[in-house]
């Protein structure tokens, strides 16, 4: 009701600034009420996650639907759709961060190396997987692995004290 009073004034006003105002008060209201992605919701806490390791821009927390067991997820907490729409400073400091945590997990899970991937179709959210490999098959997203929520917990507690 109030979005529609306020388009009524912006429609029926003379002054260019009363105008500018209230667009601005709209787009904020609109920018606040819009849909926040899965992983913004996890990052605010809204969502429970099995996180690994945080910072003030990013986090990093195991997929619950993994490929394979340690498959984690590195993710901006400013949420932005595309990879190729952060900064080029974001990037790179997303590529630092999921470096780090790379190494941590290589030397928690045995696996023939860390596969990274970055799609995200399924959630407008960017964020990097981080996937142990030991074959193809591990990476291509057709197979899922189950782990109860003890054993992502022990794997949890296992790579965050891999950290250096």
């Amino acid at each position: 009701r109030l979005l529609l009073y306020m388009q009524e004034l912006i429609i029926n006003s003379d002054f260019d600034e009363v105008k500018i105002r209230i667009l601005f008060y709209i787009y904020e209201l609109q920018k606040d009420s819009r849909k926040m992605s899965i992983f913004t919701k996890i990052i605010s806490g809204e969502i429970p996650s099995y996180k690994i390791a945080e910072n003030d821009d990013f986090i990093a927390f195991l997929d619950i639907n993994p490929n394979a067991k340690g498959h984690t997820l590195v993710v901006p907490k400013k949420e932005e759709d595309k990879i190729f729409e952060l900064s080029r400073e974001a990037y790179q400091r997303l590529m630092d961060f999921s470096f780090t945590v790379a190494k941590a997990l290589e030397k928690a899970v045995p696996c023939k190396r860390v596969g990274m991937s970055v799609i995200g179709l399924e959630v407008p959210h960017v964020h990097v997987h981080l996937i142990p490999l030991n074959e193809m098959a591990d990476i291509q997203f057709a197979q899922k692995v189950s782990l109860s929520k003890e054993e992502f917990v022990a794997l949890v507690e296992l790579i965050s004290s891999k950290f250096e």
